[in-house]
């Protein structure tokens, strides 16, 4: 059958909530398969493989194996990281995983500076429950402080995330409490966020309103500047972030996007696989406020979101406006080289910035090898991004 066919029996099977098999399908549209005949289905799902829903994740870093130090470690609940081959996720749906390597647990000094706080935390509403860790910086007592809300990756944990970032220990520089919302496994089997799905797009509800809601709840219970909250997020979490600053942008002062998808940018599984292999559209489901200032970090070699995906971010975070436009260009010591285009709006503040890093793929620019996904060689996107967040606020 034709490519048109495949698709329409994929939405098909989403629409029935037969992800697996949906998935399946355009994998084998991908590979030049065709799509099952009516007679065949029955006997082909028998046969199909048991493959996550859609997944977006990033090229882990290749580390040696090690023993363990004898110490209690704060860590993910499944206590290990598995490694993906470089780029390897072109299906992206969990196929191509190489088996999981041991590596050493993450011990506390790889997620929080010493005489800091990193607690456990939970968000109930109508929607549903989310877990997350916050991180309390040493000088808390008093003042108002930032918030930067940061969103995982698929099959990334909270721990993992922090240490991959390390955005805990540049927020103990600049003061600033952090906060990592969960996805669990009972919401999306790789533990992505579900920005492909139209319910979980919109203000008020789905996931969405449960990061809003971690967001205000760690607001009231902390001594939080309203002016100063901010949201970013990696691969899945980076095109959830785009969806929070599209729906609250009375929340949030400033979004980064690093990998990520913009928000509309697929509206179910078919269209979220078009969108992550060439480019998404930007149809933004606002909340009739203006455009919150962003950051986007995408490498040019990224073959798991294409980094056409980046450009449309930042149109999208633009629509309102008519900036001038500044390019700068630099290199890393002995890592990669990256363009770095700013818009500017009519006051001369800076609305948003995109920073193409060359030959970087899809793994955190500048990140720790303490974590998963990350890639040490490229500019320091959480310095960047805390930097770029701090000269923005809501109103100023």
């Amino acid at each position: 059958m034709l490519n048109q066919d495949i698709v329409r029996e994929a939405t098909r099977l989403t629409r029935a909530g037969q992800l697996v098999e949906a998935t399946a399908l355009l994998q084998r549209m991908l590979q030049g398969g065709s799509a099952p005949t009516p007679e065949s289905r029955s006997a082909s799902q028998a046969r199909l493989p048991q493959l996550d829903p859609l997944t977006i994740d990033a090229t882990a870093n290749v580390v040696e194996e090690r023993e363990a130090p004898q110490i209690a470690p704060i860590r993910s609940a499944q206590g290990r990281r598995r490694s993906l081959p470089l780029d390897g996720m072109r299906d992206f749906s969990g196929l191509g995983l190489r088996s999981p390597i041991t590596r050493a647990p993450l011990s506390p000094s790889d997620i929080v500076p010493e005489g800091t706080r990193f607690i456990a935390g939970t968000f109930s509403n109508a929607a549903g429950s989310r877990t997350y860790k916050l991180f309390i910086p040493s000088r808390c007592q008093g003042q108002r402080l930032p918030l930067i809300v940061m969103l995982h990756g698929c099959t990334q944990s909270p721990d993992d995330f922090a240490a991959g970032t390390r955005m805990n220990f540049l927020a103990e520089e600049q003061n600033c409490f952090v906060v990592y919302p969960e996805q669990p496994s009972g919401a999306n089997q790789s533990k992505c966020w579900n920005w492909f799905r139209t319910g979980d797009q919109r203000r008020g509800g789905g996931e969405p309103s449960m990061i809003a809601g971690i967001t205000r709840q760690i607001m009231r219970n902390h001594v939080i500047d309203p002016k100063r909250v901010y949201v970013a997020g990696l691969s899945a979490g980076g095109a959830a972030a785009a969806i929070m600053g599209a729906t609250y942008s009375d929340l949030y002062a400033a979004v980064g996007i690093h990998s990520g998808l913009a928000c509309g940018a697929a509206s179910d599984l078919p269209s979220a696989f078009a969108a992550m292999r060439q480019g998404g559209g930007s149809k933004a489901v606002a909340d009739g406020k203006t455009s919150v200032p962003t950051i986007v970090f995408h490498g040019d070699r990224d073959t798991t979101v294409h980094p056409k995906n980046g450009d449309q971010i930042i149109e999208q975070s633009a629509r309102a406006t008519r900036p001038t436009t500044k390019v700068l260009r630099g290199r890393v010591p002995h890592g990669h080289a990256y363009t770095r285009t700013i818009l500017i709006d009519g006051a001369g503040r800076a609305i948003s910035e995109h920073w193409n890093i060359d030959g970087a793929g899809h793994a955190w620019s500048g990140g720790s090898p303490a974590g998963s996904y990350t890639d040490p060689q490229g500019p320091d996107a959480t310095r960047e991004m805390l930097r770029f967040f701090l000269e923005h606020s809501l109103g100023g």
